[in-house]
């Protein structure tokens, strides 16, 4: 089992860079940015295949979209179970 081990470590950190992808993606909608910069894109394209799914599943709230956050806190506890093994 130990050789496994840097495997799911590397997978872990990962998931968490995924994570933190999502928050910066969140809070890049708070300003008046360029949504068509490249690194608005390369952050979108990043983090779209996690969300478009879940956006199919959770519904808005008013204008808020919930996906964002379920996502992050989904994707916490997988990279923390993962670095924890």
């Amino acid at each position: 089992m130990d050789a496994l081990a840097p495997v799911a470590h590397i997978i872990g950190y990962l998931i968490e860079f995924l994570g933190f992808a999502i928050i910066v993606r969140s809070l890049l909608s708070w300003f008046p940015i360029d949504r068509e910069g490249p690194v608005v894109q390369v952050i979108v394209a990043i983090t779209e295949p996690v969300l478009e799914p879940l956006r199919r599943v959770i519904p808005p709230i008013g204008m808020m979209d919930l996906s964002p956050l379920v996502a992050t806190i989904v994707l916490f506890m997988i990279a923390n179970q993962l670095t924890a093994f």
